[in-house]
């Protein structure tokens, strides 16, 4: 594992962090300046030798502030963790170390477990980036592992060949126009135009212009010849997107040039001959459009040789981490930024999103986050409030179940039953081993039925919200049978001191 560099002036702060990350099995390696970093980390790269996994920088040292250190880093080292040390009271320091890239900022004096933990986070992040970044230098101008995803990269591939009409349909936002820039990129036509018409976003008026062009003279305002979208992309692909909204009678004339290849301008007299290969898209049901007559059947058929379904981003939550992580770096890139990484609760949260307006929604939380997220690191609660709200949305209509077993799971156990002479009735006698399997058997069932009942909700965090409970209600009783000492207490659960006060921050118990 690469190490964790130091800078401090401060041999004390070096030497206590020396030591608590050596028992953490994280090496380390310290300097003194900034001058000494940057030196170290010109020589690594030019012997090809290991830099740091993270960095840790105190702000203000002689010959150099770490956050001259920070923007030298970031221009070259994009990737790399770095955590500011500060001042409480450095208010503007740490706005400016955020503002910079910074991972996170460590206020002096700090907490030593902290700042073991909060270093051991950065470790696991950049872990995490490094896989994610190998992943998308080798990733397609497509991502998607899901399975209907993998057909559809399938279907591509058997079509790259090929000069065949194709109609994709999927809900709006699903990407719809990046699988017709794929079938054109991988077709014998990829050294054409690719030309994207949105047959819904223009007028009915001005649409057979768009398409097919227009002479001179043809209407009021044509006082020059115009070739249309067919003749733009001679020799290449034409995409015409929302293909169920175009007008009737436009339909005849797309159905002449699919037909027999030619057309003619508005206004003009002479045949043009298209060749050009044609890829339609919408997000409604065809079909259904023909049988209330919106739609001309022959015309469907046309279109309908080869059909691709794109699936909504619901059906593929397995790819929501990879898209996130490629909007962020994508909007990044754009605003000028530093890109900023999303926690795995941040995850599992987006990828429980049912993202109505599918992949395009997705991007736009993207951008939303890269302006919107106080820090680096987006965590679940930095999510924008249609994301957030279902999440509480969900947990507030747990069925009654849940709150009946915890309840009775809370009732104290019942006194014997009283007899009609006002004597004790008989208690049949119970061994210490059945008292104790009654006992697991009672708490195990009321887990049973809180579990079934969050399913039957349908909800899609159960494991975490359960065992967030179960680790809170342990950790505290550990701490109240400890009077609230901490090392005791993990000593007690038979856990890490490091460990303890992780998951006492995780899980908010102070």
């Amino acid at each position: 594992m690469k190490p964790i560099w130091i800078v401090d002036d401060d041999q004390s702060i070096r030497f206590v962090l020396e030591k608590a990350l050596l028992r953490e099995d994280l090496p380390t390696r310290s300097f003194t300046n900034t001058r000494e970093v940057l030196a170290a980390l010109e020589q690594a790269a030019d012997d090809d030798q290991q830099g740091p996994q993270v960095l840790v920088s105190d702000i203000r040292m002689p010959g150099g502030s770490g956050l001259d250190l920070l923007d030298k880093i970031k221009a070259k080292h994009p990737g790399l963790p770095v955590i500011i040390m500060t001042a409480f009271s450095d208010l503007d320091s740490a706005v400016s170390a955020f503002q910079g890239g910074a991972f996170e900022y460590l206020p002096k004096p700090f907490d030593l477990p902290r700042a073991v933990e909060l270093i051991r986070r950065a470790v696991d992040e950049s872990q995490r980036e490094e896989v994610a970044e190998e992943r998308m230098v080798a990733a397609p101008e497509m991502l998607g592992q899901a399975p209907a995803m993998q057909d559809v990269f399938r279907a591509i591939g058997r079509l790259s060949q090929s000069n065949v009409t194709v109609l994709i349909t999927g809900e709006s936002g699903s990407g719809k126009e990046l699988v017709a820039r794929a079938l054109h990129k991988h077709s014998p036509r990829a050294n054409g135009p690719f030309v994207a018409i949105n047959t819904a976003a223009i007028p009915k008026d001005l649409l057979e212009s768009e398409l097919f062009g227009h002479e001179r003279g043809a209407f009021t305002g044509a006082q020059t010849m115009r070739r249309g979208r067919f003749e733009q992309a001679e020799g290449g692909t034409l995409f015409l997107d929302e293909i169920g909204d175009m007008p009737f009678d436009l339909q005849t004339r797309l159905l002449r040039v699919l037909s027999d290849g030619h057309f003619y301008r508005v206004g003009g007299h002479n045949s043009v001959k298209a060749n050009v290969r044609v890829i339609a898209a919408t997000h409604q049901d065809l079909e259904q459009r023909v049988k209330l007559g919106g739609f001309r059947e022959d015309l469907f058929h046309r279109l309908n040789v080869i059909r691709l379904r794109l699936p909504a981003l619901r059906e593929r939550g397995e790819d929501v981490p990879a898209l996130t992580r490629h909007f962020l770096q994508a909007s990044a890139r754009q605003l000028g930024v530093e890109p900023k990484r999303i926690s795995d609760a941040a995850l599992a949260r987006l990828a429980a999103f049912s993202f109505p307006g599918n992949v395009r929604q997705l991007e736009n939380i993207c951008h939303w986050l890269t302006v919107m997220a106080p820090a680096q690191l987006i965590e679940a609660k930095d999510l924008p409030p249609e994301v957030m709200a279902v999440g509480a949305g969900a947990e507030a209509h747990v069925p009654e179940a849940v709150a009946a077993a915890s309840a009775a799971m809370a009732q104290p156990v019942a006194s014997p039953p009283i007899a009609a002479s006002g004597e004790s009735a008989p208690v049949p006698a119970v061994s210490e081993s059945t008292e104790a399997h009654a006992g697991v058997s009672s708490w195990e069932s009321g887990l049973e039925v809180e579990a079934q009942a969050l399913l039957a909700a349908g909800r899609t965090d159960v494991w975490d919200v359960l065992t967030r409970r179960f680790e809170s209600r342990l950790i505290l009783t550990a701490l109240a049978n400890t009077r609230g000492r901490r090392i005791e207490a993990a000593q007690k659960l038979g856990i890490g001191r490091n460990t303890i006060t992780r998951k006492i921050q995780e899980l908010g118990i102070e």
